[in-house]
């Protein structure tokens, strides 16, 4: 940690070439302090994972996942907009929106379906019922490599 920056690598243990058994199961659970603000970035490589991020004051999200399926929360009741840029790799994306907190998601995928429960469609965008209405936005920019883009208002 420097001034008001910090770093955590977390990284599979084990010699290079060596590989979890079919049944061996590696979890991790992360948690981080939710009243500090912070400008998340977080790089991902194969596996499940669910980022659940509704609690933390973000002030940004960058988000690399790798192969794999992953659900992002951001329902959160934020008090300052952000941007959130997610960019996925091979699988299954699902975003989850807050209803509250206006929202304005792009959403590209490469190969696969983007499903948007709960936007509309304006021009390029996807927005949902309070997008305009309230004082805070989150502006969510989501690309998909090979598979399925799910935003979710929730």
């Amino acid at each position: 940690m420097s001034g008001d920056e910090g770093e955590l690598v977390v990284k599979q243990g084990g010699s290079e070439g060596a590989s979890l058994g079919a049944k061996a199961r590696n979890e991790w659970d992360i948690s981080l302090n939710d009243e500090v603000p912070t400008d998340l970035v977080v790089q991902m490589g194969a596996g499940e994972s669910d980022l659940d991020l509704d609690s933390l004051s973000l002030t940004g999200l960058d988000l690399q996942m790798g192969a794999g399926k992953t659900t992002v929360d951001l329902t959160g009741d934020y008090d300052r907009g952000f941007d959130a840029s997610i960019e996925g790799g091979v699988g299954e994306a699902t975003v989850l929106l807050p209803s509250e907190v206006g929202v304005k998601a792009k959403a590209e995928g490469g190969l696969g379906k983007i499903n948007a429960e709960g936007l509309k469609k304006v021009g390029d965008s996807y927005v949902n019922d309070a997008y305009g209405e309230s004082d805070v936005t989150l502006n969510v920019d989501v690309k998909g490599g090979v598979g399925e883009i799910n935003l979710e208002v929730v």
